[in-house]
């Protein structure tokens, strides 16, 4: 049965339509978005601009057979004196306009606010008699009244130069980001993105004007925002979510939020930089439920995989995994380490950060400011006996080494590096200072790979490219001697019109056989150590790539984006 304040809604929404004030795609765009955020549909239709906030006083008052406030009506002097705060009355967009012998004229932008209504009629100790008032008229009586209050935006420039913050703007900002209004937002901000797969929320501010976007499958996506007034609030509620500090707008902070979403636990990391507008916030979603730490399920050719779980049983020796940022590496090494998780072996991490909790294993998280690098650390967990370690990052020629010293007494590594191919990783540890026969005494492999969007399979689209592209790219060797044929993205309702839904894993894997080692003991250059890697049988992981297109799993351009493959 709907509640009053949904009728009410559902009657206004009609009265809008019925007046030419909105039409039926702004109504179901807005509801859409109000289902999403929590919010009323008519919050959501006045901050999305589609009906001015003038427009909808007047319904309202229609609807509710209330007075319409106009900018005469307001008072030259408050009302009730101490009895309510400034902070109340904005907080709630409210004003007394007139007290009677037996009630009082209340303006408000939101009439079906109860609980207002409720606390005023206590404090003045007789009935009020609500009247709508258009919200931006309410706020400048507000301002004439009690004085403007300094803007979010004055107050962060201030601590980006140096000046002070008066602890009084600091608590405006504490509550304002404490009320339910701004918890909602917020709270449907996380919503909405967990249930569109977005693995990272962008909140930035620019001059007038507040910019949302979800990444979503590795691209980011623009969705409405929120006002630019909230700016401040939003920001200042992700860091109290976050245990970070909201005075502090000067500084980069990084922070964590366990969440539950939807009866999921999430997790969120928060990084927080001062830019000239304000705050920009990103938070990244890691969704352990979603995230598919299983070797088997990452997208891997059979050859590939076959071959990366036979390295994965070697008793020592370093296993390398390369690729460009949120390029799926360190999810890699996460579902390699739940393959090697039994009650048999230990197993230590060194990571910066910690993205998943790994039930079984002893995870170590880095902190440079105290001097707990990955150097040091690593250093201290050989002493703790373990069987395998996973190194987050190798950033340095000290960690490189310890790592090698590492694999060549006993211990499985693990780790990632930042090169764009399998060959580029060994010339680049010598760089950082390894010597070129510990290399070949211990690095068994290297995994080199690119994420890239799987095609929705409810609405991809089957064409023959054209002979000039397959000659381009060599699709007819491919190809097993059929036709070449491809898929395209098209878009559809179960894909949100995007044309794909998730992404899967394209790799080259390259063992350190005895041509490749010797490559490195003359210290042959990357081309070609990757022609002999080649040579040896290894797939380039272009090639692996327009596999999965011509298997109708990915696009031929999803491919070229990653790979560059033309």
């Amino acid at each position: 049965m709907l509640s009053v304040e949904d009728q009410a809604v559902g009657e206004l929404s009609e009265l809008l339509l019925r007046n030419g004030k909105v039409d039926h795609g702004g109504l179901e765009r807005a509801g859409a978005l109000a289902a999403v955020s929590g919010e009323r549909l008519d919050v959501v239709l006045t901050r999305l601009g589609l009906v001015s906030e003038s427009d909808m006083a007047a319904a309202l008052a229609e609807q509710l057979a209330l007075p319409l406030a106009g900018p005469g009506d307001y008072p030259d002097r408050p009302l009730l004196g101490e009895r309510v705060t400034i902070r109340f009355l904005r907080a709630s967009r409210v004003l007394p306009l007139r007290e009677h012998a037996d009630h009082l004229d209340l303006a408000m932008a939101d009439p079906l606010d109860g609980y207002a209504r409720e606390a005023i009629r206590l404090l003045a100790g007789k009935e009020v008699r609500p009247v709508v008032a258009v919200p931006a008229e309410l706020d400048a009586a507000l301002d004439r009244l009690f004085g403007k209050p300094k803007p979010a935006a004055e107050i962060a420039a201030a601590s980006l130069t140096g000046e002070g913050v008066a602890s009084a703007d600091i608590e405006r900002l504490r509550d304002l980001a404490s009320e339910a209004p701004v918890i909602r937002l917020v709270n449907g901000l996380i919503s909405r993105a967990v249930n569109e797969r977005a693995s990272d929320i962008h909140i930035e501010p620019f001059e007038g004007t507040l910019r949302l976007r979800y990444r979503i499958d590795g691209v980011l996506r623009a969705v409405e925002a929120p006002p630019s007034r909230l700016q401040a609030a939003i920001a200042s509620r992700v860091k109290i979510m976050a245990g970070l500090d909201i005075a502090e707008r000067r500084l980069a902070q990084d922070g964590r939020i366990k969440a539950n979403v939807q009866g999921r636990e999430i997790d969120l990391r928060v990084s927080t930089v001062p830019t000239q507008h304000g705050e920009s916030v990103v938070l990244r979603i890691l969704d352990q439920s979603r995230a598919p730490l299983d070797l088997g399920r990452l997208g891997f050719s059979a050859p590939v995989g076959a071959t990366l779980s036979s390295l994965l049983e070697r008793p020592n020796g370093i296993i390398l995994v390369t690729g460009p940022t949120g390029s799926g590496k360190t999810t890699t090494l996460y579902a390699a380490l739940q393959r090697l998780n039994d009650p048999s072996r230990k197993l230590i991490t060194v990571e910066d950060p910690v993205e998943y909790e790994l039930p079984g294993i002893n995870q170590i998280q880095v902190r440079p400011r105290i001097g707990l690098t990955f150097a040091t650390v690593l250093r201290a967990i050989l002493r703790q006996d373990p069987d395998i370690i996973m190194v987050g990052e190798i950033r340095d020629g000290e960690t490189a080494r310890i790592a090698v010293q590492a694999a060549l007494t006993g211990h499985l590594v693990l780790s990632t590096l930042h090169t764009n191919d399998a060959a580029g990783a060994l010339t680049r540890l010598v760089d950082m200072g390894v010597e070129n026969y510990l290399l070949t005494s211990s690095v068994l492999a290297v995994l080199a790979q690119r994420l890239v969007r799987r095609l929705c399979l409810d609405c991809r689209e089957r064409y023959l490219p054209a002979p000039e592209l397959v000659r381009q790219l060599g699709l007819e060797r491919l190809s097993d001697g059929g036709e070449p044929w491809l898929h395209r993205a098209r878009g559809c309702a179960a894909c949100q019109g995007s044309g794909f839904a998730g992404r899967t894993t394209i790799a080259e894997l390259m063992p350190l056989e005895d041509d490749l080692r010797r490559l490195v003991l003359r210290r042959a250059e990357r081309r070609e150590i990757d022609q002999a890697a080649r040579a040896a049988g290894m797939r380039p992981m272009a090639d692996d790539g327009l596999l999965k297109a011509l298997a109708g799993i990915t696009t031929i351009e999803e491919v070229m984006r990653v790979t560059q493959v033309v």
